[in-house]
């Protein structure tokens, strides 16, 4: 192939538009690269934006509104039924993501990014492909894949229905199903089911592993894990299977496997969420030197450079855990690092947010990790029973929780479940970051009456007790 063919040139090429990718275009085009950022979607923001994290929330916030309205009795206020409009539910969705979107559009242009929409293919560790683009290939001296993961589909389980849904399906709202079975017991179908069932759907949720929210400590699980159980009226079960989904009149008949399987076996609809998987094939990878694990992440050292020395990797592309703000972070050292920095991502913690009803929120090391690793530890719980602030909102179904060093204090890890959860964590995790002690966590005064007096009344329980 020669020169002639190529009819652009970059410094640096981003290849993804999420939150990783274009954290890392505008970064470096802050420092003064000639940056070109190529998404395959016309609206830059990613999975996150567009179809995950975003839309979520936003129906989240919903499903909360009217938890609000129907638990508002003791506080004095009545409400009616709410009447649920899908169409202006949909369009106030599509509102927020196309704000965004096209907040991030400006950002570019106003950094003088260029963006071009189609799908990328290596060709060698200097140029690309872009099919469906206007631009043919593209030279360049430095390149950073930030493609993303999609989700995976269910083994042994093939299916083509319109009613079987992943869960950017889930998010189009086409309809309320009469019983909605999920498969898979992990955070975003949880937090979908969540929605679903505000909205009227019975929910039923099936996981093959012997608990849902697998990972999350189970202190913190226990107050969501009752929440559910009045919500999901369907049942929760686990260690069961699904081995088939077929069509079946109006709806789709399910077979399990399993002790204590669900006898219903017919539903509306079926929402598989079971996981995510790198977007890595298709990228022409085999035609550089940058290497693929077993899982189809990407390789990469602590300052996100491949093993081909001209390309970089971020976000969920080169492995978990598959987080937005993780990705973020990313994006900022590799765009460091093409300026000459020495940046690493070198962070003690990332902090993770379940956005259901209560929240679940956590940074560093769990309980169950800590006595993994042999640490001597001290652990401390404060339940929200205590908590004024929580008393006056109605929310004690919540928990605070601490992990510390038992020899220095350090902490070493923070779970928090209940209202808000998600606002508090950062504190905690610039905690950790910092090295702080217990004793530094409960020196410092917290507004009163807050959520986050409970942080501090957990950290004054490893020293002469909490006043509440």
């Amino acid at each position: 192939m020669v020169v002639g063919e190529f009819t652009q040139e970059a410094d640096l090429v981003v290849i993804g538009g999420g939150p990783g990718g274009y954290t890392a275009a505008l970064r470096a085009a802050a420092q003064g690269q000639k940056v070109t950022l190529i998404d395959d979607n016309a609206q830059l923001g990613g999975v996150c934006l567009r179809v995950g994290c975003i839309p979520s929330k936003a129906l989240l916030h919903v499903a909360e509104i009217m938890h609000l309205a129907e638990t508002a009795g003791p506080k004095g206020l009545e409400f009616a039924p709410p009447k649920i409009n899908l169409s202006a539910m949909r369009a106030h969705k599509s509102g927020v993501i196309d704000k965004l979107t096209g907040g991030i559009a400006g950002l570019c242009k106003n950094a003088k990014v260029e963006v071009l929409t189609g799908r990328a293919e290596l060709e060698g560790s200097k140029q690309l492909r872009l099919h469906g683009g206007e631009i043919d290939r593209i030279k360049f001296r430095r390149a950073v894949i930030a493609t993303g993961s999609r989700p995976i589909a269910v083994p042994g389980i093939s299916i083509d229905s319109p009613r079987v849904m992943d869960s950017t399906g889930a998010l189009e709202l086409e309809e309320i199903p009469k019983k909605l079975l999920i498969i898979g017991g992990g955070y975003i179908g949880l937090e979908l089911g969540q929605v679903y069932a505000a909205l009227g759907s019975e929910i039923t949720v099936v996981e093959m592993l012997d608990q849902i929210m697998t990972g999350v400590d189970p202190d913190l699980a226990r107050p969501l894990n009752r929440r559910l159980k009045e919500q999901f009226t369907g049942g929760i079960y686990v260690k069961t299977k699904v081995v088939k989904v077929s069509e079946s009149g109006d709806g789709l008949k399910v077979d399990f496997e399993g002790d204590g399987a669900p006898t219903n076996t017919t539903f509306d609809r079926v929402l598989v969420s079971v996981g995510r998987r790198p977007n890595t094939d298709g990228l022409g990878l085999e035609h550089t030197s940058v290497k693929v694990n077993e899982q189809g992440f990407i390789e990469v050292d602590s300052q996100m450079r491949t093993a081909d020395k001209r390309i970089f990797a971020i976000g969920d592309a080169v492995g978990n855990p598959l987080l937005a703000h993780k990705a973020i972070r990313e994006g900022k050292v590799v765009a460091d690092v093409l300026a000459g920095g020495s940046a690493e991502f070198d962070n003690v913690c990332i902090p993770a947010v379940v956005f259901t009803d209560p929240e679940i929120a956590w940074a560093g090391l769990t309980e169950t990790e800590a006595k993994a690793q042999k640490l001597n530890i001290k652990v401390k719980k404060m339940p929200w029973g205590g908590s004024g602030r929580a008393v006056s909102m109605l929310r004690t179904n919540g928990l605070t929780k601490m992990i510390c060093d038992a020899d220095t204090g350090r902490v070493l890890g923070v779970g928090i479940t209940g209202a808000h959860a998600g606002e508090m964590i950062a504190e905690a995790a610039l905690a950790i970051e910092m090295g702080a002690t217990a004793e530094d966590i409960a020196a410092t005064i917290h507004p009163h009456p807050t959520l986050s007096e409970t942080y501090q009344d957990t950290a004054d329980m490893f020293g002469v007790g909490a006043v509440h």
